[in-house]
């Protein structure tokens, strides 16, 4: 009888545990849908609103210019840039954070030198980081994409102005893509939606993360598609080339899976009913795009070559051998295990090997697929977007979508073989996302309930809503009522000793120690192309015995340590600290 009684009671604490942990999100989730509901309420019940309002006069405006392809494409990017560029002329320009953002930003200094790569340094056991290789050369090992965009804008005046390039281009180039698919005023409706959310309100411009390029790459060769059944230009095959060279120098395994949907498509149009004449295809197609794509795959071979000394091996490829034993697919053995010169970078890569076994078994998969979806929706499916999906069943069957379904199968299945997934690893197929999504919204569109427009009320209340946050979002963070977190991104406590030791006189060396419950995913050493060069020089603190190496190489330079756990302050490095 007791047991049954302490059974009813653990379930009741397991029940009201479950609710606490859901009620947060289920808050998240009504409020939009009741300010969604109250919009489309007042929509049906007093139609003049929109036009009170001035929105009719915004619609008809976006119907009138839509038709101007070209121009909507140039509005479209231009509008992010001018949006976000004032917003960080007010806040300033966001700082890196992460691992990966000081790799980038690595390479983007190397290229902005006028150089590919860098000699091995003397001292690099004392420099040793994440995501570098220091042999046979120093560089990021990530392919070069993201490091020449922001070395354009290191050339600029700041390595961000060439993040925010990047993301307009992301904007303009999506919005284009929309345009050989769908009628242009609805590609133009997709353009805004993702300037509103993608392009000002996520970390793909707030930071320094590959992510806006290979969103470029991937809807150059998705809008080149149709574009290539339907007319054959020469120019579509260059353009479709150009992707592709963007693809494999930002995201090289998620690119080859959309380029593989992207291929058999063609192939399959190749081969059909409606193929067009060998000639055509040879000529219109095939040359322009192997004369695009080969050259420029010449420099990237010869890139590498530079970098690892082999024009087949990546950088990445070295930096993994090197550091890494948990590997990147489900099917894949781990790597023996290593010897580490700091326990800084043996317990992230234990974490590595830790998550990569996990996600070889089933419960590890669906624990760790469950939170792939998760992070995928906070970037992409930010409410109230995602209510647009009810009329996912009926854009499903349209066949006008039926090879971009197949192409984001194929790219899908290719994610969950990854172990590790963060939302920019999606970037390629960002375009066919907004795809899916302004198909929805088309079908919603035509909807009536009484013989009542309620769905032209939905999608008119989901637009102005989402892109109405996001317009107060901006405005409150500038009157820093609320400041937009995204674009407080960045390592504030490192970034403040490095002006505290800009402002002083003579070069310094900082020797960094990690506080044991120190992030993992956050690090203090990373330098420059030119560390030699460098008014500050960040290194690991290695004991009295090996920092003596670094004081007799840097004699003259001023030496401090620090302990890096989020209350930090550079002290001077005594000899009795040795």
């Amino acid at each position: 009888m007791m047991g049954l009684v302490f059974d009813d009671m653990e379930r009741v604490q397991l029940a009201a545990s479950l609710a606490a942990r859901a009620l947060p999100w289920a808050v998240r989730f009504l409020k939009p849908v009741g300010v969604v509901g109250v919009v489309v309420y007042l929509l049906l019940k007093f139609p003049q609103i929109w036009a009170a309002l001035g929105l009719a006069r915004i619609e008809q405006f976006g119907k009138k210019i839509a038709d101007k392809k070209g121009l909507c494409v140039f509005l479209v990017g231009f509008s992010l840039f001018v949006i976000r560029g004032a917003g960080a002329l007010l806040l300033g320009v966001p700082l890196p954070r992460y691992h990966d953002e000081f790799s980038y930003l690595l390479a983007a200094d190397t290229f902005a030198h006028g150089r590919l790569t860098n000699p091995q340094h003397p001292m690099w056991v004392h420099f040793e980081t994440f995501h570098v290789i220091w042999q046979p050369t120093y560089m990021s090992m990530y392919p070069p994409g993201q490091g020449l965009i922001l070395a354009l804008g290191e050339g600029l005046g700041n390595p961000w102005i060439g993040q925010l390039l990047a993301s307009a281009l992301m904007c303009a180039a999506i919005c284009w893509m929309l345009q050989g698919w769908i009628p242009p005023r609805w590609a133009l409706l997709g353009g805004v939606l993702v300037v509103a959310r993608l392009g000002l309100l996520s970390y793909f411009t707030n930071g320094y993360w590959s992510a806006c390029l290979p969103a470029v790459g991937g809807a150059l060769i998705l809008g080149s598609l149709p574009r290539i059944q339907h007319g054959a230009k020469k120019l579509h095959a260059v353009v479709m080339g150009i992707g592709l060279f963007l693809l494999a120098n930002t995201r090289p395994y998620e690119g080859f899976l959309l380029a593989l949907g992207v291929a058999i498509a063609l192939f399959a149009w190749m081969f059909g009913s409606h193929r067009p004449p060998v000639r055509i295809f040879l000529t219109r197609i095939t040359l322009p795009l192997v004369l695009t794509f080969v050259p420029l795959a010449a420099w990237t071979g010869y890139y590498y070559y530079r970098v690892t000394g082999s024009p087949f091996r990546m950088a990445y490829d070295v930096n993994r051998a090197t550091y890494a034993m948990g590997r990147y697919f489900i099917w894949q053995k781990p790597w023996p295990q290593k010897t580490y010169h700091h326990a800084k970078m043996q317990a992230q890569y234990e974490r590595e090997l830790r998550e990569a076994t996990e996600y070889q078994t089933l419960r590890g998969f669906l624990r760790r697929g469950r939170g792939k979806l998760y992070y995928f929706w906070q970037v992409y499916l930010v409410p109230p977007l995602p209510f647009v999906l009810i009329a996912l069943p009926c854009a499903a069957r349209d066949r006008r979508v039926r090879v971009p379904w197949m192409i984001g199968g194929i790219f899908v299945i290719g994610l969950a073989v990854e172990v590790w997934f963060l939302p920019h690893y999606f970037a390629p197929a960002a375009a066919l996302l907004y795809l899916f999504l302004m198909q929805c919204i088309r079908h919603l569109r035509w909807f009536e309930w009484k013989q009542r427009p309620l769905g032209l009320a939905f999608v008119r209340a989901v637009s102005v809503v989402y892109v109405g946050t996001t317009l107060l979002r901006i405005g409150l963070a500038v009157a820093h009522v609320h400041p937009e977190k995204e674009w407080q991104h960045g390592d504030m406590e490192r970034a403040s000793i490095v002006r505290e030791l800009d402002a002083l006189p003579g070069e310094n060396v900082v020797l960094v120690r990690y506080a044991p419950d120190f992030d993992l995913d956050r690090e203090w050493v990373f330098n420059g192309a030119d560390i030699d060069g460098s008014k500050i020089v960040w290194a690991r603190d290695m004991g009295a015995e090996k920092n003596q190496e670094l004081v007799d190489y840097y004699r003259g330079r001023k030496f401090w340590i620090i302990e890096a756990d989020g209350s930090a302050k550079p002290e001077p490095y005594h000899e009795e600290k040795r």
